[in-house]
């Protein structure tokens, strides 16, 4: 970073601290005696899936209605009732939202045609090394999952116009409850959860859930072992101040999986149909993750209506792999045609982020107003490195045809050809954000983050050092027609960062872009159900897109230059009679720019979950979850004049997920699920050239008590 950077971004924090000690001292005399405030809104639980207020978005302490983007919540009874047991099922059930699941323990997610890079925590942004996330994140741990779709720059700094992803831990709670469930399913799927919260006293309260899972599948071979714990302390250490402290430890352990995935076409163009059982992993290969997170916030009430939050957060992920991976093309008769390829990967990371701000209201004009600004810092280092056998013949086999391979290979000795990477990333931002009501029905939000940019180390050999910069824009509109319709509209500009290699292994250049959105929202029946009808427009430059011939463990990238996606999403939630609930949604989405992109993205969506309490058995509800795309393809093999040589379809298909629950007592239930009712045979992603199937019919059966 150069020094005029430096002096620049060290010249917004030093304004933003003293502003916010300004607005400290001036308030002291006049509010010693008053409470804590908070002005962050947590949101209700609503059994009946209806959307909550969130604080994905902005710092203002806004519901949804007042927030000029389209903003989902998935809540834990949704979660509870459909076995959402990790981010991946979750976002399956998120209007506009693909789950590009290419392997069993690595995913990319994809909003409006462009990847999630956006995490959040309580708030708090998780930067991401890449799109994907490897391993699983459980939500056991999590009260709900907030899902803001479009542009987030004024949030999270760095980022794409798809979609910010905020994880909301539980909360202690200051009266004791207890909650246990025990479920058993298909493919000896066995799992327990343990939550206890519990009050110290009247100022003090402390949470711990325990989960384990361990799960054969549906794949040949493939079993994971999970375990999960995660502590929460809450407390006033005066009547003006609040601290949390949030510990996660999570530890997925999986035998045999998939690296890389199926071949989809044999060599006379064709397309393959293996079981849906087949796996290329070898018996012997092995991928661990594990993931440890420290939360620390501290809010301090600076008048009746003013607060600042301090946050830090410390978190370290490791992986521990020997992978196996196939290649090739395979003969139609006899099925042989492809190779394998033997790795060892070993990965780290460790992220200090910190978040400073101050958020409350001020009067002008006879009016009040909102206003937030703040300073964050993220630093985040990496390291990994591959090694490979290129010497005892194991590491790259031929392979037999996978319709009759059984997972046994010889070992391969992965001692050669160390390679990896080791960076440094840091991200400085400021920022500030205010609502100004114009008028009674009109508000006008705007905003400005301003963000710094640094990279250091090599990657694969190739020097990584680079630094950017960006101030990014962000403008709304919210115009109330009543109490319950309003209209808006939103703009913001894009900024990301890269690290992915051209075919020159040279870095690739920031990603920008536009991003528009505007919509209808609204609250009816006497707000039992919340209505949101949201219109869209993005273009990015520079989007790094796979080359299709990349070697395994050295993808390489180009910049899609003019990629656009604009289409429209709706969505209905609430309860839409006294024993009828649902969340309703489908989303449209047009690509220009990028054919590649376009084909494999689902132009259409339908997602629907709802349950219905059975009026004469008491204690008795049904329930269906119901996820439908249009289909997608993917050119595979092309002739010198660009036409398709071979193609990969993937034709419409829904998957219809059923439960239903009985409460036997006033504490205990039981909960039976039947997950792909049709038995829908289908491939999981288009994403990369292989791909795999998803699970046939299964079953749970769970076990729940509750204090």
């Amino acid at each position: 970073m150069s020094s005029p950077q430096i002096l620049r971004l060290s010249k917004l924090s030093f304004a933003t601290s003293l502003i916010l000690s300004g607005y400290a001292f001036a308030d002291e005399a006049n509010t010693k005696d008053d409470s804590l405030e908070k002005i962050a809104v947590y949101g209700q639980h609503h059994k009946n899936y209806i959307t909550e207020d969130a604080q994905s978005a902005t710092k203002l302490g806004l519901s949804i209605k007042e927030t000029p983007q389209s903003i989902s919540v998935v809540s834990r009874a949704l979660m509870d009732d459909f076995s959402l047991d990790d981010i991946n099922s979750v976002l399956e059930s998120t209007p506009g939202v693909t789950v590009e699941q290419i392997e069993t323990d690595r995913t990319y997610f994809k909003a409006r045609g462009f990847e999630i890079t956006n995490f959040q925590v309580d708030g708090l942004g998780i930067p991401q090394s890449s799109g994907s996330i490897q391993g699983t994140l459980d939500t056991s741990i999590y009260d709900r999952v907030e899902i803001v779709r479009g542009a987030n720059g004024l949030m999270t700094g760095a980022g794409n116009p798809s979609a910010t992803v905020n994880m909301v831990l539980k909360k202690p709670t200051y009266v004791t409850q207890a909650h246990a469930s025990a479920s058993y399913g298909s493919w000896n799927n066995k799992r327990l959860e343990l939550d206890v919260s519990t009050p110290i006293n009247d100022e003090h309260a402390v949470r711990a859930v325990f989960t384990k899972q361990k799960a054969e599948s549906y794949l040949d071979r493939y079993e994971t072992d999970k375990t999960i714990g995660y502590l929460a302390y809450e407390g006033k250490l005066t009547d003006d101040t609040l601290l949390s402290i949030n510990y996660v430890n999570q530890q997925k352990d999986a035998d045999s999986p998939l690296w890389g995935a199926l071949p989809l076409y044999y060599t006379d163009g064709s397309a393959t149909d293996y079981d849906s059982s087949t796996s290329t992993a070898a018996d012997w290969s092995y991928w661990d993750n594990s993931a440890e997170q420290v939360y620390v916030t501290l809010e301090q009430n600076l008048s009746a209506t003013w607060v600042a939050i301090a946050r830090y957060a410390h978190i370290e992920n490791e992986q521990d792999s020997e992978l196996f991976y196939v290649y090739g093309t395979p003969d139609k008769e006899t099925g042989l045609g492809l190779t394998g390829y033997a790795s060892r990967y070993d990965y780290e990371d460790k992220h200090d982020l910190f978040d400073l701000y101050a958020s409350g209201k001020f009067d002008l004009f006879g009016q009040e107003h909102d206003l937030s600004f703040g300073v964050s810092q993220a630093k985040m280092d990496y390291n990994e490195q591959s090694l490979y056998d290129y010497t005892t013949g194991n590491g790259f086999p031929e392979m037999p045809s996978l319709d009759t391979w059984d997972g046994v290979i010889p070992e391969a000795t992965l001692t050669d050809g160390l390679n990896g990477s080791d960076i440094e990333n840091k991200q400085q931002s400021a920022y500030i954000s205010t609502r100004i009501k114009l008028s009674t029905p009109l508000n006008i939000l705007a905003g400005v983050r301003y963000t710094d940019w640094e990279t250091k180390g090599t990657a694969y050999g190739v020097e990584q050092t680079r630094s950017d910069n960006e101030l990014i824009p962000y403008v709304g509109v919210v115009y109330d027609f009543t109490e319950t319709l309003s209209a808006y509209a939103s703009y913001t500009e894009t900024f990301v960062p890269q690290k992915e290699l051209d075919i020159n292994a040279e870095q690739l250049a920031p990603v920008t872009g536009k991003s528009s959105e505007i919509g209808v929202k609204a609250q009816l029946l006497d707000d039992q159900i919340f209505v949101t009808f949201a219109y869209f427009d993005a273009k990015q430059e520079n989007l790094a897109v796979a080359l299709p011939d990349s070697l395994p463990g050295d993808t390489r990238y180009y910049g899609a230059d003019g990629i656009n996606s604009d289409g429209f999403e709706v969505e209905l939630s609430g309860k839409i009679t006294d024993d009828l609930s649902a969340s309703i949604s489908f989303s449209n989405l047009n690509i220009d720019g990028d054919d590649l992109v376009k084909d494999y993205t689902p132009e259409n969506q339908l997602k629907l979950a709802a349950t219905y309490q059975v009026p004469f058995v008491e204690g008795l509800t049904f329930g269906a979850n119901y996820r439908w795309q249009d289909s997608v393809s993917r050119v595979q093999v092309e002739d010198a004049s660009g036409a398709a040589l071979v193609t990969t379809k993937q034709d419409a298909y829904g998957i219809l997920d059923l439960m239903a629950n009985y409460k036997i007592t006033e504490n205990v239930g039981v909960t039976f699920n039947v997950n792909n009712t049709t038995d829908e045979k289908y491939l999981h992603s288009l994403y990369w050239a292989q791909g795999y199937y998803g699970a046939p019919r299964n079953y749970a059966l769970s076990v729940n008590w509750q204090l």
